[in-house]
C-alpha cells in the first residue's frame, strides 16, 4: 500500500528586497536632510575664526543689508520686535536667542537691535558669524 504524502505548501516570505528598499530610503532621507537650507532671507554673516556650530532650535532675529528685520522668518519692525520676542520666547532667562546681522547691515540698526533684545527680558543672546 502506498501512502500519499501531504507537502505542506510552506510560504516563505523573502525579505531581502524589503530590506533593500528601506535602506535606499534610509540614505535618501539621510543625504538630503543635510541638503535642506536656512530660511529663504539672503545674508552674508562677518566671519570669524572663533565661529561655532549651528542649532536650529535656537530662535533667530535676522537683519539684512536693506535695513529689514526678520524674527524666525517673519518681518517686523524695530518698534514692534520687543513685543514679538517677549510673546515667542517662553522663559526670557534660560532660552537663546541668535542675532543674524547681513556684513553689509548699519551697524547702527544692529545696535538698536541688540537693545530691543536686551529691553525684552533675554539674558542669553549671540551674534552670529561664519568660520572662515
Amino acid at each position: 500500500m502506498e501512502f500519499e504524502r501531504h507537502r505542506g505548501n510552506h510560504t516563505h516570505l523573502n525579505i531581502a528586497p524589503l530590506v533593500d528598499v528601506m535602506f535606499l530610503l534610509l540614505l535618501f532621507f539621510m543625504l538630503t536632510s543635510h541638503l535642506i537650507q536656512e530660511p529663504a532671507i539672503r545674508i552674508k554673516l562677518p566671519e570669524s575664526k572663533t565661529a561655532e556650530a549651528k542649532d536650529e532650535s535656537i530662535r533667530t532675529v535676522l537683519i539684512t543689508k536693506e535695513g529689514e528685520i526678520y524674527f524666525m522668518d517673519r518681518r517686523v519692525s524695530l518698534k514692534e520686535i520687543r513685543e514679538v520676542i517677549q510673546g515667542s520666547v517662553k522663559d526670557l532667562e534660560k532660552d537663546f536667542l541668535r542675532i543674524k546681522s547681513d556684513r553689509d547691515a548699519n551697524v547702527g540698526l544692529l545696535v538698536a537691535v541688540i537693545d530691543e533684545v536686551r529691553l525684552s527680558g533675554v539674558k542669553n543672546f549671540s551674534i552670529v558669524t561664519e568660520r572662515r
